[in-house]
């Protein structure tokens, strides 16, 4: 080997040896990825995915947070949670402890449906002034039953740019785990507290060929599944309860026998999801068939609640079945 090649193979193996021992956090490594920016209009309204994920442009951004296990935050959220200028949540308190878990400290706001008229306007003015507004509710995905949609049609009509960190949902979640159809469903939120406008709030969903998945109150719930129990009919269902949660419970059954058991047993602890399913296929019932349904409902219950109970099961109309339902009454 003549010297001139072993002058050279000694240089390439003295380059590669500080290649290699270099950090790969390096100060220069990381000075370099912090200076790429994005610049200028194009890249403010519609930033690349790099520059989302590493430097955020500023505009709101919609960050899912765990509903429950702490440790079920993507990176994207704590990226984005640790650059924001102003986080804005439903309760700094439950925002400052999640925070505290992942070592971020940001300026919190708070913004709710008791104040989003007041709050709104602030974080629209911030959000013109160039700054990058997270926001989170307390658990799960924001905009899923909170104001948030307000605060983003209002940036969509300013031009704001806007977009969502996807991740944990309890409503998607309890639909997973119910072991019901999944192609087709529709999340109806919170059933109204009273009975009747609750029953009335089934009703109009008792026709819907989806899976349906609602929250409730604990304390509700036995309540709620009676009234779903005469509106809908005794369909399959299942309750989530503590989802990804150390007491984490998922109970299957039909709605009578989850109806019983809730009587029984009492508000259960934690979050709750409802899931119930699809109403099944169509029965002809002869006359005879369904008086003899009614005068089985008409046992320990009133002629309304009754006529209620029958309408959901057979799926004929609840004004014809209270008619009959009169009758048999009186006789």
């Amino acid at each position: 080997m003549t010297k001139r090649k072993m002058k050279k193979l000694a240089g390439q193996k003295a380059e590669n040896s500080g290649r290699d021992s270099a950090p790969r956090n390096s100060p220069e490594v990381v000075g370099q990825r912090d200076q790429a920016e994005p610049s200028g209009e194009a890249a403010t309204s519609k930033p690349s995915a790099a520059g989302r994920a590493q430097n955020p442009v500023p505009g709101l951004y919609l960050v899912a947070t765990p509903i429950g296990n702490s440790r079920d935050i993507t990176l994207r959220a704590l990226d984005v949670l640790a650059a924001a200028d102003v986080i804005a949540c439903e309760d700094t308190r439950v925002t400052a402890k999640l925070l505290a878990i992942h070592n971020i400290r940001r300026p919190l706001l708070a913004y709710h449906e008791h104040n989003a008229d007041r709050a709104g306007p602030d974080i629209i003015r911030r959000l013109k002034s160039g700054k990058i507004v997270a926001l989170v509710s307390d658990a799960g995905t924001p905009m899923v039953s909170d104001p948030g949609y307000r605060l983003l049609r209002t940036c969509a009509e300013e031009g704001i740019y806007v977009t969502h960190l996807p991740g944990p949902s309890s409503v998607l979640m309890g639909l997973v785990l119910s072991g019901l159809p999944t192609d087709r469903f529709l999340f109806a939120g919170f059933p109204p507290v009273k009975s009747g406008k609750r029953r009335g709030f089934f009703d109009d969903l008792k026709t819907l060929a989806s899976t349906l998945v609602f929250l409730e109150s604990p304390k509700r719930l036995a309540s709620s599944l009676a009234d779903m129990l005469a509106v809908l009919g005794n369909r399959d269902a299942a309750i989530g309860r503590e989802l990804t949660k150390m007491f984490e419970e998922i109970r299957r059954g039909p709605l009578e026998e989850l109806a019983a058991h809730y009587a029984t047993a009492g508000p259960p602890k934690g979050e709750v999801t409802v899931v119930v399913g699809a109403p099944g296929e169509e029965k002809i019932i002869d006359g005879d068939d369904l008086d003899a349904l009614i005068v089985a409902a008409l046992k320990g219950t009133s002629v309304r609640d009754a006529a209620a109970a029958v309408s959901a099961a057979t799926g004929l109309p609840r004004r014809n079945v209270y008619s009959r339902a009169l009758s048999l009454a009186k006789k």
